[in-house]
């Protein structure tokens, strides 16, 4: 969808419009899900944050600034602050079960038994990153985003993004490291 699409039917919830609602929910409900539910451990928590990241895109649309920043990324930075909030409450956040392996590096073919503990090691790597590396490598490598939205949600900038990101992938190539070494 276009970004001027986007606007227009932001600027329609404004006046009430139950459809363009609709349709922006249809438009970022998956992406907004899967950044959810790799920051929380709790499904249903996430599920949650996820329809109160739309509840205040309804209630709060006219707050949106489109020359500001894309509508994914004030969503994104919606959702991220519930997230933190929410971890803040319950200090326990996960990776979810879906992680993408492509942070592991063994061309060697796997068993399914060793593929699964190597899953596991990779989401119990990512989990045990400080929040804010998390969050960076989350957004950028599993989201999608580019380096200057993660660091528009994370209220950095771009090289303070990138030496996140550097220290999270440092930090898990040495806990992976030692899970191959076990």
């Amino acid at each position: 969808m276009q970004r001027d699409e986007e606007n227009e039917l932001v600027r329609r919830i404004t006046r009430g419009d139950r459809a363009a609602f609709a349709v922006l929910v249809g438009q970022h409900q998956r992406a907004l899900t899967n950044y959810t539910r790799r920051m929380l451990t709790d499904t249903d928590l996430a599920d949650d944050v996820v329809q109160e990241t739309f509840l205040r895109l309804w209630t709060q649309a006219a707050r949106y600034d489109a020359g500001t920043a894309r509508l994914t990324t004030w969503l994104h930075n919606i959702a991220h602050n519930l997230c933190i909030d929410s971890f803040r409450r319950s200090s326990r956040i996960s990776f979810s079960d879906d992680a993408d392996s492509t942070l592991e590096s063994d061309d060697a073919p796997d068993s399914a038994e060793h593929s699964r503990e190597r899953s596991d090691a990779v989401r119990q790597a990512v989990a045990s990153l400080p929040e804010r590396q998390r969050s960076a490598l989350i957004l950028c490598h599993y989201q999608g985003l580019s380096n200057r939205d993660a660091a528009e949600i994370l209220d950095v900038s771009v090289d303070a993004l990138e030496s996140l990101l550097a220290r999270a992938r440092r930090r898990l190539k040495q806990l992976l490291e030692e899970f191959h070494g076990a």
